[in-house]
């Protein structure tokens, strides 16, 4: 009589269902600490419910937007440091529904690794919902992938996308019309864009990321991951006072790239670059990388990481609130005739 011979299961394959469980229950209280109104279901069904009307809105337009956090993964995943890269998710996405003139309301993010570890993972998702909590969205969902043989050990890779909705008739850009004021609100670093080209930087450099940062505190590596900013509050608070016309979030593509996007045709801006200080970090990328000034502008944010286009005569009320509400706030230009984006002054 033969022996009896024990199946695989699916755990000696790669995928832990366990580790999967214990990581749900984990996060449930930091998405509980995102709830908002018009939440209807918390995690763990097959899909997030969410009332509109229970949220405030009475002719409602949807909006969405998706993103990744990029070539900053292979940094945090290097480093261990792991807690503000969901931040950064969450900012790439909220940002740009306030663009629109949208109040992000729920995310949803997608992590997919080889082998789940449940610390790291949680500390992921727990920056994600920080960034929802502090956006005023709801987390509400999310998919967590273990794939074995896809990512290499200790890689793993992250998605997300937020939905939010306006009043019919209140979507932005609308109404930008030459002479109106372009206001800058500055940003906490190189926010998520450009690392293929920072990390370059840092291998010519010849520093490591446990090296101290030539421009600031602590390591390099912590430097280089400090969250993207948010804008959300500051920026919902000036939209509901009125004289916001465009906002344009500044991410690949720099200021070159962005700015015009909120631009009817026929129109362009003018841009002094000598009304803020360049930080630290963009000066020591600039110096390591021996790049050009448009190089730079056409790359990364460069200090700016939202423009505000305001009609000229709310420009000081509105400057004066979003500074009173924390952001640093410069005049740095206006819309002109023509086309794209000129340029005056010098940051290098």
């Amino acid at each position: 009589m033969s022996e009896s011979r024990t199946g695989i299961t699916y755990a000696e394959a790669g995928v832990d269902i366990d580790a999967g469980n214990a990581l749900v229950e984990r996060i449930k209280p930091a998405a509980a600490a995102t709830k908002r109104p018009g939440v209807m279901s918390g995690l763990g069904g097959f899909g997030g419910l969410f009332d509109l009307r229970a949220a405030g809105f009475s002719d409602p337009v949807l909006v969405a937007a998706t993103d990744g956090v990029g070539t900053k993964l292979r940094i945090a995943i290097d480093t261990g440091i792991v807690g503000g890269v969901g931040v950064d998710l969450v900012a790439m996405c909220v940002n740009d529904l306030i663009c629109q003139g949208a109040e992000p309301l729920f995310f949803l993010d997608y992590f997919a690794t080889g082998k789940l570890e449940v610390e790291q993972a949680a500390r992921i998702v727990e920056g994600i919902a920080r960034g929802c909590a502090a956006s005023g969205c709801a987390l509400i969902g999310g998919e967590t992938a273990e794939m074995p043989g896809m990512y290499p050990a200790g890689d793993f890779d992250l998605a997300g996308f937020a939905v939010g909705a306006m009043e019919r008739g209140t979507d932005l850009p609308r109404d930008v019309a030459e002479g109106d004021v372009l206001l800058g609100l500055a940003s906490d670093g190189v926010h998520s864009n450009g690392y293929s080209l920072v990390r370059r930087i840092v291998e010519i450099s010849g520093l490591g990321w446990d090296d101290h940062c030539p421009w600031g505190e602590g390591t390099l590596g912590a430097a280089l991951l400090t969250p993207t900013r948010l804008y959300v509050r500051p920026v919902l608070a000036a939209l509901k006072a009125g004289g916001i016309r465009g906002l344009a979030h500044i991410t690949g593509g720099g200021l070159t790239e962005n700015v015009p996007r909120v631009l009817p045709e026929g129109l362009g801006v003018e841009i002094d670059l000598s009304t803020w200080h360049l930080p630290g970090v963009f000066r020591w990328l600039a110096a390591t990388g021996s790049l050009a000034e448009a190089e730079l502008l056409k790359t990364f944010n460069a200090g700016i990481g939202m423009v505000v286009v305001v009609d000229p005569a709310r420009a000081d009320v509105i400057a004066a609130a979003l500074a009173e509400a924390g952001e640093g706030v410069a005049r740095i230009g206006r819309v002109v005739s023509g086309a794209g984006v000129r340029y005056e002054g010098r940051l290098l």
